[in-house]
């Protein structure tokens, strides 16, 4: 752990109880502008978040960018990219494993593609939802906390140039793309197979809406039904509400985590979310707010002011159509 200078909030307890582990869940995570030199040395360019993120039994992330210096940018209106030590720069923050099934995974075309799959071959921590074929992309990173095998799937289902040029498939490197979701249901229900707990990371849902759309709620249910334990989601750049489907935890959107713009209120609220699982089961969850600041970096809330921005992520549950989840013992 870094001995470096923190803004970090208190961290979560690692659970000792046979059976009981946490899972945390990040947002988005770019490293351009003022986060670009942070990478020249990654060991310590999240040092003052690390306690959050490594304070849980085992942690994901949305990386929103391909992990390349060379290639051409695809024709789209945004493209990222970064070097190889981006995943130096998580791991050492405590993040177990980055999802790149979103719509910035294959910003560079093929080389950058290519050379993204030989990075995450390299890297410190597991990639999901990206492969060199479909069968690589949709397959879990599977990791057995105290006895328990947990299956964590990457995919999205942002309908965009990404998806629609680089889907992964038959002999085909790309993404996770699940714009027809079945491919992904099925991945689910094989990890239901062979591990304890299944959980699905996504990107899905409409920018700057903080409602599940129909398109949403519709994969959440597929899902549930198909033996998903958790289902967790990013890409609106805001946060979206959560609670649970059945038994199934839902959280529709964690907005960004670490980015460099600073548009408004919504855009740089954030958080690290916790859950606490005995077995298959969600029994807490854990909202640690925090605010973008010009660092692009999550500062983490204390006192009244978390308590006053964890409300307000509660009523965010009004229009998802989600039970109440489980909350930490007083």
């Amino acid at each position: 752990m870094s001995n470096g200078p923190t803004n970090a909030a208190a961290p979560v307890p690692r659970t000792q109880e046979k059976g009981t582990f946490t899972l945390a869940f990040a947002g988005d995570i770019r490293w351009s502008s003022q986060l670009r030199p942070l990478l020249d040395d990654p060991e310590t360019a999240l040092a003052p978040i690390r306690s959050e993120l490594a304070a849980a039994d085992l942690t994901v992330a949305n990386l929103e960018t391909a992990v390349t210096t060379r290639g051409e940018p695809e024709r789209k209106d945004f493209t990222f990219r970064a070097p190889s030590s981006a995943f130096e720069a998580l791991a050492s923050a405590g993040i177990d494993v980055a999802s790149m099934g979103n719509n910035h995974g294959v910003d560079y075309g093929p080389q950058g593609l290519s050379d993204t799959l030989a990075a995450i071959k390299d890297a410190p921590l597991a990639g999901v939802g990206i492969g060199r074929d479909a069968e690589q992309a949709f397959a879990p990173h599977v990791a057995t906390i105290r006895g328990t095998r947990v299956a964590v799937i990457g995919a999205t289902q942002v309908d965009d140039p990404t998806a629609r040029n680089f889907p992964a498939g038959a002999g085909r490197a790309g993404v996770a793309a699940t714009v027809d979701p079945q491919r992904l249901v099925a991945a689910v229900a094989q990890a239901r197979r062979s591990s304890d707990v299944v959980v699905v990371f996504l990107h899905w849902g409409e920018e700057l809406n903080q409602c599940p759309i129909s398109e949403q709620k519709d994969l959440a249910r597929m899902l549930s039904d198909a033996g998903a334990d958790v289902v967790v989601g990013t890409h609106a750049h805001v946060l979206l509400g959560s609670g649970m489907l059945g038994r199934t935890y839902v959280h529709y959107g964690l907005g960004n985590f670490v980015w460099p713009n600073q548009t408004n209120e919504a855009t740089t609220t954030t958080g690290v979310l916790t859950l606490t699982m005995k077995g298959r089961t969600t029994v807490a969850t854990r909202w640690s707010p925090a605010r973008i600041k010009s660092d692009g970096l999550p500062h983490f809330a204390e006192g009244d002011k978390a308590e006053e921005m964890r409300e307000d992520f509660a009523d965010l549950r009004s229009c998802t159509g989600l039970a109440p989840a489980p909350e930490p013992p007083a």
